[in-house]
């Protein structure tokens, strides 16, 4: 089918680990690698029509930042410590230096070198008062077992928490976005041409202070529920979740494990509601979907893995999700991209 004259929008959200061998620390060399991979489907959602907008987690190299922040100013007492919305900034940078060069390089190599590409610093509002600053639940930085872990949280007041056979890693403050600030030079950008790299690590997270100005806090806000977030105010057409598995399962891990290649909101919010998708894995993904699905008729979601991402917007893989409560998941799914085109 002939893509549309109005080109329509796709946010496309990648995993602070799809930048790290198995979730584990990686050398910068190997992180550019990563993102060279990762550039390949980009580019390719953009070359057939749309425009696209990237955001990106942190989770382990934020962890990293903060930790190497505090060691160098426990030895060098000149060193300033680093909040972690400083720590949330610096990943932005760092991540969206490399993703920004490894798109660009990917254009230039099909002799587009005159498109553009463009890293924005991109804040995002909480709420003050939010129930998450009571009770951390966002992972950062490395694994480590359990002693050690124990070991860490007692020298410098840590949270952490176990997450499963990987071991145990700090767990921070994680509250919802209610706001990101800079929408409108992310759709000015891409209105202008250029594919944008914005929201990293959910955004630099602040509170709205009494004189009405703003002021950072101690948080790394969930990369998917902003980019739901940035989505909607974008009014986007297309949200695209990578994670760590090819297509969204129910019972996971059992038996009994099946794959879904579609779902509706209805049966999302269901299995949801059965405890299908856990808080620590699935379950933020899911809701970040159901978020962006409500806000307007005709928008979908594709949720799959950093190495599938070219075949599942080929239409070959990934999990699809929409808001028609009339479709069940036995039946095709109108409105795909097929062949990597706007339908």
């Amino acid at each position: 089918m002939t893509p549309r004259a109005v080109p329509r929008t796709a946010v496309v959200a990648i995993g602070g680990n799809a930048l790290l061998r198995g979730g584990t620390h990686a050398t910068v060399a190997e992180q550019v690698e990563a993102a060279r991979r990762l550039a390949s489907p980009v580019v390719t959602l953009a070359d057939t029509g749309w425009r696209v907008v990237v955001t990106h987690g942190n989770g382990p190299q934020v962890g990293f930042i903060k930790r190497r922040a505090d060691l160098a100013a426990a030895l060098a007492p000149e060193l300033p410590a680093l909040g972690l919305d400083m720590c949330v900034a610096g990943s932005q940078g760092g991540l969206g230096y490399i993703l920004a060069t490894a798109i660009a390089s990917r254009l230039r190599s099909l002799g587009r070198a005159d498109d553009r590409v463009a890293a924005l610093i991109t804040h995002t509002v909480v709420d003050a008062h939010d129930e998450a600053f009571s009770h951390p639940t966002k992972p950062i930085g490395a694994f480590y077992p359990a002693a050690r872990a124990r070991e860490l949280a007692d020298l410098h007041d840590w949270t952490v928490a176990e997450e499963g056979e990987r071991g145990w890693r700090r767990v921070v403050p994680s509250p919802r976005p209610r706001r990101v600030l800079e929408t409108q030079s992310v759709r000015a950008l891409s209105s202008a041409g250029f594919t944008v790299i914005a929201a990293g690590g959910g955004g630099i997270p602040l509170v709205e202070g009494d004189d009405g100005g703003y002021q950072g806090v101690e948080a790394v806000i969930d990369k998917d529920l902003t980019s739901a977030h940035l989505a909607a105010e974008l009014g986007a057409d297309l949200l695209v979740i990578t994670t760590a598995v090819e297509r969204v399962a129910v019972d996971y891990g059992r038996p009994t494990q099946r794959f879904l290649d579609r779902l509706t909101c209805a049966e999302a919010e269901r299995l949801l509601a059965q405890g299908q998708f856990p808080p620590g894995s699935m379950g933020p993904k899911i809701s970040a979907a159901l978020d962006f699905l409500r806000g307007a008729p005709g928008r979908q979601v594709l949720i799959t893995s950093p190495q599938q991402l070219g075949a599942a917007l080929d239409g070959h893989g990934g999990t699809w999700l929409d808001s028609d409560p009339a479709r069940t998941t036995e039946e095709p799914l109108n409105g795909t991209v097929t062949a990597g085109r706007p339908q």
